[in-house]
């Protein structure tokens, strides 16, 4: 009896183990991952509600929630004193993102450019 209480008591927690990162989730997550050599102050996507702060080359944000978002969006860089813009031009076609896990991977070029690079996570 004491075995059997312990196989159970092993595949119990070996079952709860095996739940995804984004089994919880009730809403689009997007994260920001800085791929440039500049350091980001602040980034804001969308709107002023969803702001990411002090992002160093190379890091990521953590996720935050968004009731509607797509593959790429306005985005507003600043670093330093220095801003940076991405404005879309228009969503025609585009559909909204389901819920999950999704990164903007974010660079900026010589020319002061914004390069968003869309990943699902």
């Amino acid at each position: 009896m004491k075995r059997m209480l312990i196989f159970w008591l092993i595949v119990g927690l070996g079952t709860s183990a095996c739940t995804d990162r984004d089994d919880e989730l009730s809403a689009v997550n997007i994260r920001i991952k800085n791929t440039s050599t500049v350091v980001f102050d602040e980034v804001l996507v969308g709107d002023e509600t969803h702001v990411y702060a002090d992002l160093n080359s190379d890091s990521f944000s953590e996720y935050l929630e968004y009731e509607t978002a797509y593959q790429y969006a306005y985005i507003q860089i600043t670093s330093g004193e220095e801003v940076y813009v991405l404005q879309p031009i228009d969503f025609v076609g585009e559909t909204p993102l389901p819920i999950g896990l999704y990164t903007y991977e974010l660079d900026i070029t010589e020319e002061g450019e914004v390069i968003l690079e869309f990943s699902i996570d």
